[in-house]
């Protein structure tokens, strides 16, 4: 298995890797992974923070979403891996830069698998009083790990009907939405404009709670640039995703902000207690949308879940064939690597038993670490882009399929936007926390790979 050098080259393909995602697997991935479960779980705490400026909060963040993956797609068309933005930072930055956002985003996926498990259940639960949410959590971690330990076309083809169900549900929630605006909806009045009157109801303060609420549901779109690289033609899966990024975001989160705190009033507090999708249905009248949009809400999760776990193992798997972990999280059978599934998974259900055991420290402390993680691969992917697009202009110019808009300031104003949220989150008491725990877990991580990297430095000389 090839290892990479300490001159940051991993390798460009994973060969070991099968290549069972078909290009109607990757398209469904692509446009259903912009549709996750924090959108739906998420986003009521936001509106109830910033009121109808929501619809600005998730405009703003969701431009700097774009900016993140037109540079991851370049990068990724350019370098098909399944170690993504980790296999980018190494080959740009160094291997410790590598070894730093793989590690991290490893732990921020399997941690978010638990987390998933544990809301699943939950409803679960809800729909049948008496029944251990602990046992439904065991449920689906099994289910989704044995998915996962199949060949990938299995994963494939669950996320791409999980995909189907969830853009056909929200497709239909904002088809119903306008027509109840627009008041041509059978048994319902328009609201018009009255829940908007109260545009900033917190000032610029619930703006930024709801911006950075925002930031955070956007998690979970790299998985289609690690999934890119076990598709039949890596390249144009990318390239496709990436082109077409933008008006998925501004259609199906930025869209169904503006639905929502428009026929629902902002301060209901039905929006955080049944979620702004829930409330919003309930609000038409339509006898069992409600429950109905709950299912959806079910499939988001366990369709995050399905794709954590692949996401977590297939970046395990390239930081060790990258000689960056354990060998035997490396070891592919079937292609797929089992070892690395199993230990995501375990990783996972470890978090579930936390959050029963220990809910007020160790769990507490384990979501206050992971917290501004994504942002933190952000950085990674941003500076990757800026030093890697010289280099193949340089080089490889053939390769640059898809091209950042306007680089480098584009670029540069991504990066800005990035530290602008980071200095938010200095400054709101909630965030901060999280800010200084991720912080000091991305310090650990990047001493160990330093020093990992000197070592091996000194070994081949």
């Amino acid at each position: 298995m090839p290892t990479s050098t300490t001159t940051g080259k991993p390798s460009s393909t994973d060969a070991s890797l099968s290549h069972g995602l078909k290009q109607r697997h990757l398209s469904m991935i692509a446009l259903g992974g912009v549709i996750g479960a924090g959108l739906f779980v998420g986003s009521g705490a936001g509106i109830a923070a910033a009121g109808p400026s929501i619809v600005v909060a998730y405009a703003l963040s969701g431009v700097l979403v774009m900016l993140v993956m037109r540079m991851l797609g370049e990068m990724s068309a350019a370098y098909p891996s399944s170690g993504s933005f980790s296999a980018h930072a190494e080959r740009a930055i160094g291997p410790w830069a590598g070894f730093t956002a793989g590690w991290s985003f490893w732990v921020l996926l399997c941690t978010a698998v638990g987390l998933e498990g544990i809301g699943a259940a939950k409803i679960v639960s809800g729909w049948l009083p008496g029944t251990p949410e602990w046992a439904w959590v065991a449920l689906f971690m099994v289910v989704f790990c044995g998915t996962n330990l199949a060949a990938v076309k299995n994963f494939g083809e669950f996320e791409f009907w999980f995909a189907a169900l969830k853009v056909g549900a929200i497709t239909l929630f904002l088809v119903l939405g306008v027509l109840a605006i627009l008041g041509i909806l059978p048994g319902t009045d328009s609201p018009g404009a009255s829940h908007l009157t109260d545009f900033l109801p917190n000032g610029g303060e619930g703006l930024v709670i709801g911006l950075l609420a925002s930031v955070f549901a956007y998690g979970g779109l790299e998985t289609v640039t690690i999934a890119a690289a076990e598709s039949e033609n890596p390249v144009q899966g990318v390239a496709s995703a990436v082109r077409t990024a933008m008006w998925r975001i501004a259609l199906f989160y930025v869209g169904s902000m503006a639905v929502i705190v428009t026929l629902v009033p902002w301060d209901s507090k039905e929006v955080v207690e049944k979620g702004p999708y829930v409330a919003a249905l309930d609000e038409l009248g339509i006898p069992g949308a409600g429950q109905l949009m709950n299912v959806v809400v079910l499939v988001a999760l366990l369709s995050a879940m399905n794709a954590n776990i692949y996401g977590a193992s297939r970046i395990a798997y390239s930081l060790v064939e990258r000689g960056q972990g354990p060998k035997g999280l490396g070891r592919v059978s079937g292609g797929v690597p089992r070892i690395a599934v199993l230990a995501s998974s375990v990783f996972g259900f470890l978090c579930v038993l936390l959050s029963y055991w220990r809910p007020d420290d160790v769990f507490a402390w384990l979501l206050n670490m992971i917290g501004a993680v994504i942002l933190a691969v952000w950085i990674f992917i941003a500076v990757s882009q800026l030093r890697l697009r010289r280099r193949l202009e340089r080089e490889a110019p053939e390769k640059l399929a898809v091209r950042m808009w306007a680089f480098p300031w584009l670029t540069w104003v991504a990066l800005a936007g990035m530290a602008a949220v980071f200095v938010l989150m200095a400054r709101e008491p909630d965030t901060r926390v999280q800010l200084y725990s991720t912080g000091g877990m991305i310090l650990v991580l990047a001493v160990a790979g330093y020093a990992w990297q000197r070592v091996r430095a000194g070994r081949q000389a």
